[in-house]
């Protein structure tokens, strides 16, 4: 049963299950995993919150690990069968079909945004959504994902992204480009803020 299963991983996540999946894969690849452990709700939901539950499009998100992120989406009223969700690590991809087998799961590198996703999309999507590990990549790495990612986001759609950081993952001032910032986000651990970029 499909569905029984999804809304059980909403309902009751494997945690510590998960936490030991995103340990294990950090101390195998530090750079291709965004944090140690999953995010945290109130980070997940402050990002799911971006997201326009009426648009139509498909809601792309990148790097989801064990679907933290992708509950937060689902909670807010995205239906399964709009995510594309964009997974670089194989055993995560797995998961992530058998949690949600209505989702789109897209193993593929979210840094070479317009080759994993060239065949998937069918309309500009609602918005991008993302939990790679940004500020650990050149800032020339960084343009060139948020350029792909408007290339696939509907005019006006967001591209959100999480950081530890104090300072934005990407420069807020980019041409043509509108930028806001939540709120640090103390209950997440690490501190964490959500930034959101929309092209003009």
């Amino acid at each position: 049963m499909p569905l029984q299963s999804s809304a059980r991983a909403l309902k009751k996540p494997l945690r510590l299950d998960d936490e030991v999946r995103f340990l294990r894969s950090w101390i195998e690849k530090p750079l291709h995993v965004g944090a140690v452990m999953p995010s945290g709700r109130v980070l997940a939901r402050t990002m799911a919150q971006y997201v326009d539950v009426k648009s139509e499009g498909p809601v792309i998100e990148l790097g989801p690990g064990t679907g933290a992120i992708t509950n937060a989406l689902i909670a807010h009223g995205i239906e399964q069968k709009r995510l594309v969700l964009v997974e670089y690590n194989p055993g995560f991809c797995a998961l992530l079909r058998d949690r949600y087998p209505q989702a789109t799961v897209v193993q593929g590198d979210a840094y070479a945004l317009r080759d994993s996703l060239w065949d998937v999309l069918s309309a500009p999507a609602s918005a991008v959504v993302s939990g790679l590990p940004l500020v650990t990549r050149p800032m020339l790495t960084r343009l060139k994902l948020i350029r792909d990612a408007f290339a696939a986001l509907a005019p006006g759609a967001p591209f959100v992204q999480f950081t530890y950081s104090v300072a934005p993952p990407i420069p807020k001032s980019l041409p043509g480009v509108s930028t806001e910032a939540s709120e640090r986000i103390w209950m997440n651990l690490p501190p964490a803020r959500v930034w959101v970029y929309r092209k003009l």
